[in-house]
């Protein structure tokens, strides 16, 4: 994740549509270019946040920014239409990863580089209140993230049923569901991971065709998020294989 500072690097990020993770623009400034830039996040419902200059400056290291910062992705997203596409291409049903909520970078790099060794066409990941794409990610994820491409939605929910209507199955996982190795995991199936505190949540759960459990069989009732992840992904591996 990169830092850009000063008003007009901010608003030519923002007119250029790159990657911005989040906007932060000083409290109780009143300019034209803060008025714009604001416009410009909501539009592309990028968050934002008004704070004190003393944090722009801890932001910005040299503290020449204007009262303006914003957080950009060192690495391009790709769509959900280039995941389907690399499906179609691959001659395989499609298979996706889809993340609710992931806060851990190291989790979601863990969870590109098993998805990138399991055959996943793609990982798609929340916009609001989730991790994005940094160097954090790229490094817990050894390379994984040149190879496997990551879409950000802002709703989950939408997209499921959008790819539902192309004939794909969801799954999710979840302590209280069916145990993974008696659902038919074959065909074109997407996987949905919540995320480390919540799980998955409530409205994305009753989007999916099916809830499957890991078994349990220690003292703990749960598993780190990118385990998990790559165990269900595996028993996907395992039932697509044979």
């Amino acid at each position: 994740m990169s830092v850009i500072c000063g008003k007009n690097a901010v608003m030519e990020a923002l007119r250029a549509e790159k990657t911005v993770d989040k906007l932060y623009i000083e409290k109780g400034l009143k300019s034209p270019q803060a008025n714009r830039c604001v416009e410009m996040a909501k539009k592309r419902k990028i968050i934002y946040d008004f704070v004190d200059k003393r944090r722009l400056d801890d932001l910005t290291e040299n503290g020449h920014h204007q009262g303006f910062a914003a957080l950009v992705s060192d690495y391009e997203y790709s769509t959900v239409e280039d995941i389907m596409e690399a499906a179609k291409e691959s001659g395989r049903p499609p298979f996706v990863v889809m993340l609710d909520g992931i806060e851990d970078p190291h989790n979601l790099g863990a969870i590109i580089r098993t998805a990138n060794q399991a055959g996943a066409h793609g990982v798609i990941i929340r916009e609001r209140r989730a991790v994005g794409l940094g160097n954090t990610v790229a490094a817990a994820s050894a390379g994984a993230i040149n190879y496997t491409p990551v879409a950000k939605v802002t709703n989950l929910k939408r997209t499921i049923d959008d790819l539902k209507k192309e004939g794909m199955w969801f799954v999710c996982a979840d302590m209280g569901g069916d145990e993974m190795y008696s659902l038919d995991l074959k065909g074109s199936i997407g996987l949905v991971i919540g995320s480390e505190g919540e799980g998955v949540s409530k409205l994305v759960k009753e989007s999916c065709d099916m809830v499957a459990s890991i078994p349990m069989m220690g003292d703990i009732d749960s598993l780190n998020a990118s385990v998990a992840a790559g165990v269900m992904m595996y028993e996907i591996v395992r039932q697509r294989r044979g």
